[in-house]
């Protein structure tokens, strides 16, 4: 099937409405609150065939399927530093007294020119340490290496590659210190490595890419839950 027939419908990288439910049937979560920065606040393009949703509207529609009275609150802006979220959002997250909080950040520091990795790691740890604290489950996200689709300045992708891979793994290792629920987006995915699922501005997803995201993100979710 080429990448012109695929649809919502016949995209196997992407989770049918009710299946991605019936994953999360058994989710506890009645509050899901969302910080971070464009990812987080989900910056897409429309693709045709593909509901014009982000990966954090597909959660959502998921959740509230099976969780009557289900609420959602996402404070996440584009262009943010890891510690602009904390600053900014973190405070009105908690008095939201979310029991599911989503932290994604870290990606603008990634493409700032000198990359503060440890100062990325220890934001990502007070937030996240912040939402256990309060009695909610953290789910973090890694970012896809846009690079293994051949984006990015040629001059500057193996920089890039190791950035987008250090994020990831940092990311992963405040996760696990708290146990938090990470999204491992693996870079050797198929879908990863193409092209069709990014925007025009060759760095955020758009509307296939994000259904892609969400798939990922509510697998995890539901190992997350069957480990618990």
């Amino acid at each position: 099937m080429t990448e012109s027939t695929l649809s919502e419908l016949t995209d196997p990288a992407v989770l049918p409405a009710a299946e991605a439910a019936a994953l999360l049937a058994d989710a506890p979560w009645t509050r899901m609150v969302t910080i971070g920065d464009s990812i987080a606040e989900g910056v897409r393009e429309p693709v045709p065939g593909y509901r014009d949703l982000s990966w954090t509207d597909r959660v959502e529609e998921a959740l509230a399927a099976v969780t009557p009275g289900f609420t959602t609150l996402n404070l996440g802006r584009r262009g943010l530093l890891a510690a602009e979220v904390a600053a900014g959002q973190l405070g009105p997250a908690l008095e939201f007294r979310p029991d599911l909080a989503f932290v994604v950040a870290g990606g603008n520091d990634m493409l700032r020119p000198e990359f503060d990795a440890a100062g990325v790691r220890r934001e990502l740890a007070s937030m996240i340490s912040a939402f256990r604290a309060a009695g909610a489950d953290v789910v973090t996200i890694g970012l896809l290496d846009i690079t293994v689709a051949g984006l990015g300045p040629s001059r500057h992708r193996a920089e890039l590659s190791a950035r987008s891979r250090r994020l990831a793994a940092l990311t992963a290792d405040a996760a696990a210190e708290f146990g938090a629920c990470h999204v491992h987006n693996p870079p050797d995915h198929p879908v990863a490595a193409d092209p069709g699922i990014y925007s025009a501005d060759l760095l955020h997803l758009n509307a296939r890419g994000h259904a892609f995201a969400a798939a990922n993100t509510v697998r995890a979710l539901a190992a997350h839950l069957a480990s618990a």
